[in-house]
């Protein structure tokens, strides 16, 4: 393939997905809600909250369901006696591009019954919101951050909602949207520009540094280059007495939980 070739098939992949070929997300078959005990269970108690049931790969059942009721299902899934979805194995989203809905998914397993059921969330690109399932299983914590991280749903009621994956300041976006440019949003420069003025003492513990031998923070760094470094900057400098700005005597998280104030909230982050 010739460089103008491979440029050609880049083009697309830079400004991200445009097209598809229906507004809504595949769903499958509908299946039969008797073959499921939990599936049926679900159908009596919820009705109109269960939207669409299909079965993939020969047994494992998918329930669609109303997302301003998920939590509520997912809390009866897990104490009602004759279900016991005691263990939730995943919680992840889909991204089908082409301005089609996102999907939350949810994996869950009865230790106790020995069966499987999967509940998908659908939510438009215009709301993406939806209730926390920390209260249900506190496993949902870090799943719900790394979903929030990645694809931009924000998760009503989760203690600790911030960036997992990417630092907190990251400010391109939600980088498994399908519509999230392949080189990213910013162009290489200004991404450049901006790790090379990333002062790791907002990302490092003071444990941390220590344990890495000591960095010289950035203020310090500057100051010497420019001829202004004193006795005490280099005493601040040493090896196992880093100075930050989230020292743990001085420092006050942000709203996002850095030094800095990291990325905005989910109320103020945009996808």
């Amino acid at each position: 393939m010739t460089d103008k070739n491979f440029d050609e098939a880049l083009s697309g992949l830079e400004a991200g997905e445009e097209s598809a070929s229906g507004t809504e997300a595949p769903r499958g078959d509908s299946a039969d809600a008797s073959s499921h005990p939990s599936v049926a269970a679900l159908r009596g108690r919820f009705g109109d909250a269960v939207l669409h049931h299909t079965i993939f790969a020969g047994d494992e059942h998918v329930v669609y369901v109303a997302p301003e009721r998920v939590r509520e299902l997912l809390q009866w899934l897990r104490d009602d006696d004759a279900q016991r979805y005691d263990m939730l194995i995943d919680l992840t989203a889909v991204d089908y591009g082409g301005g089609r809905p996102l999907e939350v998914v949810y994996q869950l397993w009865s230790t106790t019954e020995k069966r499987q059921l999967r509940l998908k969330a659908t939510l438009p690109l215009t709301a993406l919101e939806i209730d926390s399932a920390v209260p249900v299983w506190n496993s949902a914590d870090w799943l719900e951050r790394e979903v929030w991280d990645l694809f931009g749903i924000h998760f009503r009621g989760h203690p600790d909602l911030r960036r997992i994956m990417m630092p907190d300041n990251y400010a391109e976006g939600h980088p498994l949207r399908k519509d999230f440019p392949l080189r990213g949003r910013f162009s290489r420069a200004e991404q450049t520009r901006r790790s090379l003025e990333m002062a790791v003492e907002d990302f490092y513990t003071p444990d941390e540094l220590t344990v890495a031998g000591g960095v010289v923070p950035v203020a310090a760094t500057r100051a010497r280059a420019s001829g202004d470094a004193t006795a005490d900057d280099k005493a601040k400098g040493a090896p196992g007495a880093p100075d930050r700005p989230n020292d743990p005597e001085s420092w006050t998280p942000g709203a996002s939980g850095s030094a800095a104030g990291g990325a905005p909230g989910p109320e103020g982050a945009s996808s």
